[in-house]
């Protein structure tokens, strides 16, 4: 029997604090919050809102979804 493993789309969550919220620039990179790898789209956008939802009195921490799998394969992105 041919088993098919499903599709890994890695995607990595993770936030901080930023200096400007019209850009992309970490207060401290020693502070950055590391949520996990994910395994797909859709429980990276879960953990995403979770953690966003819990910062939501900072409004200078910002949580972001990396797509991994584009990193690792670009030519297929």
């Amino acid at each position: 029997m041919d088993e098919q493993k499903p599709k890994q789309l890695l995607h990595l969550v993770f936030g901080g604090e930023l200096d400007d919220l019209q850009s992309v620039h970490f207060s401290d990179l020693d502070d950055l919050d590391v949520v996990g790898i994910f395994p797909d789209y859709n429980s990276a956008l879960a953990a995403w809102r979770s953690k966003s939802q819990q910062s939501v009195d900072n409004a200078s921490m910002r949580y972001f979804i990396v797509h991994m799998h584009r990193l690792l394969t670009p030519e297929k992105a």
